[in-house]
């Protein structure tokens, strides 16, 4: 019997993608079965052969791409991990999407002040240029609990949206979140 890794699938899938996964963990994801079960198809090959069985799950894992898509403000926030949402600082992250909205990474590129989080559009445009980003959602936190936007938030943004158009990588949204909310500009009609 194939031994899994203690992390469960999904969740490996999700924080380290698809690459991974061994066979028998790609197999549960996909079919929705229990690690024993798994990892029997793939030794048994579901009667074709262990080589026809690897080829189909192959396929599979080619065709299978388990990468959120943030379609909204809601999906930007929900990927936004825990320690940044709840931090006593402001911190600054940028998701890098492709071409579909499909996230790609996920970055910090500031740590700032109990109030305020210094960021710079070069800082922000790094990792989406690195990735090969098609677009970038902006995030922050608000540590006061409050996601509505500051004046140098509403700044800020603008500076992003600017420096996106001239790179060709736009900036899909900038959200800011709070340890139970979110604040969408796409959504709030400004941006």
């Amino acid at each position: 019997m194939t031994i899994m890794d203690p992390e469960r699938p999904r969740e490996k899938l999700a924080r380290r993608g698809p690459e991974a996964l061994t066979d028998a963990e790609l197999v549960s994801v996909i079919l929705g079965v229990d690690a024993e079960r798994a990892a029997s198809i793939v030794k048994e090959g579901s009667g074709r052969g262990r080589e026809g069985a690897l080829e189909e799950y192959a396929k599979r894992r080619r065709a299978f791409d388990p990468r959120p898509v943030v379609d909204g403000a809601r999906a930007a926030a929900g990927l936004v991990p825990a320690e940044a949402r709840c931090a006593r600082k402001e911190h600054f992250l940028v998701l890098c999407l492709n071409a579909r909205r499909q996230l790609l990474r996920i970055e910090t590129v500031s740590v700032g002040t109990l109030s305020a989080s210094l960021v710079h559009p070069r800082e922000v445009f790094a990792p989406a240029i690195s990735h090969g980003a098609a677009a970038v959602v902006a995030v922050h936190n608000h540590p006061s609990g409050d996601p509505s936007p500051s004046a140098e938030d509403r700044e800020a943004t603008r500076r992003l949206q600017r420096a996106g158009e001239l790179l060709g990588i736009p900036l899909a949204d900038h959200v800011i979140v709070s340890e139970s909310s979110f604040f969408s500009f796409r959504e709030s009609g400004l941006l």
